[in-house]
């Protein structure tokens, strides 16, 4: 039986974060898998909740978030209601998200006989590969890492082509979510922050420096994060994995909402690869 719990941690940068994990009940001793969702994500979107069972079917204890500034609230977890905090997000505050959530499962006293602390695999999709990639690179906690239809440049996202100017001018620029009509918008600290941190932030400095197994999946059918990006991390790491998932879409031909008890063939496909992977790491 699947053992579903939810917390709030307090995160370092005046927002909390919300945390669900799932794991078989019976079981202790589990290794730990840390989930990061996308830009625009949130941890409840489409079928993850799906993959989340399956991992823990499949012997994990996993966790996922809202990272604190995804432009979600403690009461409203999924879409956006809280634009401003959105606008106030970059990638530093992820990472910095992040390590809190790596800080709570490794401290939490309640979790001591359940999780083994020194197995702790990190997923990230999209943008949260990037992150992911970032963060095991810095922290020898880390065991393992996959990069889930994941980026390799933060930097050609970061930069506005002709707008740059106009963005320090007004302050904020938007972009439109397709799917709730919001204009979310990104204001320019977002820009400062990867200029004064373009170093740390380089997908490719740190997957180059990687020393633990990582594994790269990306589907061919990828029109959001093309499968060019998948190549070039396995290019920085040779010692890396990679893995082509047929027809399989940005998100694994997931969508939001996902109303069917089943997942999506493709999304199967890269939990089965991941399972494999950190098992016989």
């Amino acid at each position: 039986m699947i053992s579903t719990e939810n917390y709030i941690i307090k995160g370092k940068h005046q927002k909390p974060i919300l945390i669900d994990t799932r794991f078989l009940a019976e079981n202790t001793n589990l290794p730990i898998i840390i989930f990061c969702h996308g830009y625009k994500g949130f941890k409840d979107w489409g079928a993850w909740n799906l993959m989340a069972d399956a991992f823990a079917k499949a012997g994990f204890f996993f966790i996922k978030f809202n990272f604190s500034h995804n432009g979600g609230t403690i009461e409203q977890p999924i879409d956006f209601p809280d634009l401003e905090a959105f606008g106030n997000n970059n990638y530093t505050k992820e990472l910095d998200d992040l390590a809190s959530v790596m800080d709570w499962v490794s401290c939490e006293k309640s979790l001591k006989s359940i999780v083994d602390i020194n197995s702790l695999s990190l997923i990230g999709h999209s943008r949260g590969g990037g992150i992911v990639s970032i963060k095991a690179e810095e922290d020898a906690r880390v065991t393992t890492v996959i990069s889930l239809a994941g980026v390799c440049d933060y930097e050609k996202r970061t930069a506005t082509v002709g707008g740059l100017e106009n963005w320090k001018n007004t302050g904020v620029k938007y972009v439109l979510n397709g799917r709730t009509k919001q204009q979310m918008p990104h204001f320019y600290q977002f820009y400062e922050n990867f200029i004064a941190n373009a170093d740390r932030l380089n997908i490719k400095r740190a997957v180059s420096n990687l020393k633990i197994p990582h594994l790269i999946i990306h589907g061919d059918n990828d029109t959001s994060v093309l499968i060019d990006e998948a190549d070039k991390l396995h290019v920085w790491n040779p010692k890396s994995e990679l893995k082509i998932i047929t027809n399989a879409d940005h998100v694994f031909n997931a969508r939001h909402p996902w109303e069917v008890n089943t997942i999506p063939k493709e999304l199967q496909e890269a939990i089965d690869f991941s399972v494999s992977f950190i098992k016989n790491k």
